[in-house]
């Protein structure tokens, strides 16, 4: 008998790890250890103590908005980003960065202008634009890049 091939997903509210069939990402998977949904349809903001864990251990794909609260470009993306949430999950997951409050984050990603969206897989950057986006284009250019 052939097992279902899982994924390891990172949990966006307690950081956990969660082992998760592929054929129940769609199916509103919780975490083991806190119980909250491992998708919520929405961007969660990640921290310098919590990046690693979602963007290296997780097996899916990450895409992340490194913004800042005072960047107009970047408050006026932020619906467009959260809509690209909703139609980009299960397949990946979309976190934010706030540069003023993570500048760590921010220089170990050299990033020189925002908004900034860096798509990771595996550990590793695959793709990187710089400059507010809309809904439609975000999701075009992380499937384009993900070559799904």
């Amino acid at each position: 008998m052939n097992a279902v091939p899982s994924l390891l997903l990172s949990c966006p509210h307690c950081a956990s790890m969660n082992r998760v069939p592929r054929d129940r990402l769609a199916q509103a998977p919780r975490c083991g250890r806190c119980h909250e949904a491992l998708f919520t349809g929405a961007p969660f903001a990640l921290t310098t103590a919590t990046f690693d864990v979602h963007a290296s251990r997780s097996e899916l794909p990450l895409l992340v908005d490194f913004w800042a609260p005072w960047c107009g470009p970047c408050v006026s993306m932020a619906p467009a980003f959260a809509a690209a949430a909703k139609a980009l999950e299960p397949q990946l997951r979309l976190a934010k960065v706030d540069t003023e409050a993570e500048p760590a984050l921010a220089g170990r990603f050299d990033i020189r202008s925002i908004p900034t969206l860096i798509l990771f897989a595996g550990g590793r950057e695959l793709a990187r634009q710089s400059g507010a986006a809309g809904t439609q284009q975000i999701v075009q250019w992380t499937r384009a890049n993900l070559h799904t």
